[in-house]
């Protein structure tokens, strides 16, 4: 079988979803987990943006060795001569270059001809040549672009030495069977095709970016670029489970295969989640919560009968445990630690113990704890790793006659615990302005999200919340069965986000 490359650009063109913004420590993080998922291609970002940004994709580039590292770079020498600064030290390094071919980029964003984008393109693409062989051009707003101007660009950029040309559907204006006339145009017309990759990289305006990359490796592009749960710039991208899975599924219509390791999926997509802070809504496709799940009579039947009657995948191949064994608090540390093993946590000897202990404190809470449940206790323990103030204890006095009252003691980076206690127009409030009394960091509360992890009154409540501090917006995660803690929790994981990288920022 052919081999589809599966370029992941979820640190790059995912983390430019609104909102979304993650620090060094997180991409690295979410790097580690794409190189375990088997990615080929990782695009750790653009380098020149910020200088986080280019400390990112250096500090990927060093610690992340099976995939490509690329770095994105526009058509401009100092993009490139700083893309390659970036990913010099990768074991397997790429330089992806990009401009705009359509005549509405030019005539109004570029204001310059078609000759001297072609041009600049050669131009930027041979210096880049310099740097490594590893080359991706990508024209774009190519969907909207004339046919015959992509040939030419295609042609000129592949002779001054493009491994790669990537075909993206940039504002997600294609339609399945026009992007893969494109793509079959390009493999017929462009006379030295045959000395590069072609690839596609599909937004999803109108809900069509699986189907147009799908339609475009069936038409003959051996690259797709994607990211995890298909977050991106405004709609977002093709989602990276989606297109693996389909091919994966599907085999006997495409008679093709990926290098992903499709177990390591629905870890990869709820690190994701939990970083950015996006929630993957339940019907979506592969990795939603309702993925693999049945409520009608009928099917459950089939399913209960012979699974393949309404599961056309297994769950376990895309990382999710099939069976439905719930957890209590006579449980043992052997079981629980087998049950991560499951849900694809592998932990080291100190966070299993912590992982555990909150485990014993959650099942004196709950009856029975499920996958999700265990899913968001990780998740929650995670969160305080790299703490720079700890909340310790919350206690909260309100009522419909009362003025809701919070006083909480924090525990700041040099072990002294912090107390302070105010005054707010809901418990929620109250507890936000004493930690604020506390910790000292001007910011605005712009998002405050509840949802209920699983059901039942003694489900986990998990509170996802979005501040905005010196312009810039920092999401936090707080889990527990007291919502009012958890909220306070997850006020603490902003406000620790935005100190760390305040203090990585000098």
């Amino acid at each position: 079988m052919d081999r589809v490359i599966i370029f992941d650009t979820t640190l790059r063109d995912g983390e430019q979803a609104a909102g979304g913004t993650l620090n060094v420590q997180e991409k690295l993080e979410i790097a580690k987990q794409l190189e375990r998922l088997n990615v080929d291609v990782i695009e750790a970002g653009f380098p020149i943006s910020s200088p986080g940004d280019f400390e990112a994709v250096r500090l990927i580039a060093k610690e992340v060795h099976t995939p490509i590292i690329c770095a994105l770079a526009r058509a401009v020498p100092e993009d490139i001569d700083r893309a390659w600064e970036a990913v010099r030290e990768a074991k397997h390094p790429r330089i992806h270059v990009f401009l705009s071919s359509s005549d509405i980029h030019l005539g109004y964003q570029l204001k310059k001809s078609r000759e001297e984008v072609l041009h600049t393109a050669q131009e930027m693409v041979a210096r880049a040549k310099k740097y490594t062989d590893d080359i991706e051009f990508s024209p774009m707003d190519a969907s909207r672009s004339e046919p015959k101007y992509i040939y030419q660009i295609l042609e000129a950029v592949i002779d001054a030495g493009a491994t790669t040309v990537n075909i993206p559907d940039t504002v997600g204006y294609a339609i399945p069977d026009e992007f893969g006339n494109l793509i079959e145009g390009i493999l017929k017309q462009v006379p030295n095709i045959n000395k590069a990759i072609v690839s596609v990289h599909c937004h999803d305006d109108l809900g069509l970016a699986v189907a147009n990359s799908l339609e475009s490796v069936k038409r003959g592009a051996r690259q797709v670029e994607c990211t995890i749960n298909g977050i991106g710039e405004r709609a977002g991208n093709a989602s990276l489970e989606e297109i693996v899975m389909a091919i994966n599924t599907r085999k006997d219509f495409f008679n093709l295969t990926t290098n992903v390791n499709t177990t390591q999926i629905y870890k990869a997509s709820r690190l994701v989640s939990e970083l950015t802070g996006f929630v993957v809504q339940p019907n979506k496709a592969i990795v939603g919560a309702n993925a693999f799940r049945h409520e009608s009579g009928i099917h459950q039947d089939g399913v209960i009968k012979v699974p393949i009657t309404y599961e056309i995948m297994r769950p376990k191949t895309v990382g999710i445990p099939a069976s439905s064994l719930v957890l209590g608090k006579l449980s043992g540390r052997h079981a629980f630690k087998e049950r991560l093993a499951e849900l694809g946590y592998s932990l080291s000897e100190a966070d299993l113990d912590r992982a555990f202990s909150a485990f014993k404190e959650l099942a004196d809470k709950k009856k029975g704890i499920t996958d999700r449940d265990i899913e968001s206790l990780i998740a929650e323990e995670q969160r305080t790793v790299s703490e720079v103030y700890h909340l310790d204890r919350v206690q909260i006095s309100c009522g419909d006659r009362g003025i809701p009252t919070a006083s909480v003691k924090l525990i700041d980076p040099e072990g002294e615990v912090l107390a302070d206690a105010a005054l707010g127009s809901g418990p929620v409030d109250a507890v936000y302005k004493a930690i604020n009394r506390i910790v000292g960091v001007p910011n605005e509360l712009t998002e405050f999200a509840v949802k209920s992890v699983t059901e039942g009154i003694d489900a986990i409540g998990e509170v996802l919340i979005r501040i905005e501090s010196e312009g810039i917006t920092y999401t936090g995660r707080g889990a527990d069965t007291d919502i009012i803690v958890a909220s306070a929790k997850a006020y603490m994981n902003a406000l620790n986000r935005f100190l760390a990288a305040r203090k990585a920022a000098g």
